[in-house]
Order: C-alpha cells, then structure tokens, then sequence
C-alpha cells in the first residue's frame, strides 16, 4: 500500500483523454479578372494548363471572367492558391499579357 486513500483530489490511476478538435485550415479562392487584351484563347490554355480542366470546362469558365468579370477558377489552401496565383501571373507575364489572377479568404 501506498499510504495515499484514493479518492476526490488524489490520483487514482486513471487518465482522461481530451479530444482536440483539429480545425481545418481556411480556404482561398483563386480568380481570374477580365481584361479587355488578353486573348480568350490564352485564358482557356491557362484554365487547362493550371487548374487541370478540359477545354470545354476552361471555355466555360472563360466566358464567365468575360461576361461578369471575374470567376472563381479553385478553391484551395494557402500555399496551394499562392502558388497558382504566382504561376499564372509568371506565365502571362511571359507571354505579355495582362491577365490578373488573386486570390482571397473562403
């Protein structure tokens, strides 16, 4: 025996699991903006080549950002849409366009 009498405020040797809730990490829209120089055809080669959609998905979406303005091409965490910003704007740039692409919080 230990000499310690178990009960309210002591140790009994039993443990308690706490569950933690794992939150998931927020999401960000990528968009595509309007203008009135980039060619439609080179907006549907980045919808395809970028955000893996078929040419009729990309044409699509194209008419979208052509209509309204803008549209949401993915939603994807942080580091992802970051990235497919920077390479969309990298590869207008390239090709001298002035094709906008951002990105902002779900």
């Amino acid at each position: 025996m230990t000499g310690k009498p178990e009960g309210p405020g002591n140790e009994s040797g039993v443990l308690t699991k706490t569950k933690s809730k794992t939150q998931r990490p927020p999401l960000y829209k990528v968009m595509l903006l309007n203008d009135d120089y980039t060619p439609m055809e080179f907006v549907v080669h980045v919808l395809e080549r970028f955000f893996g959609m078929s040419h009729a998905q990309a044409f699509d979406i194209m008419l979208t950002v052509h209509k309204k303005g803008l549209a949401v091409v993915g939603v994807f965490s942080f580091e992802v849409a970051e990235t497919k910003v920077a390479q969309v704007m990298d590869f207008a740039r390239r090709h001298q366009h002035p094709l906008q692409c951002t990105m902002e919080k779900e």
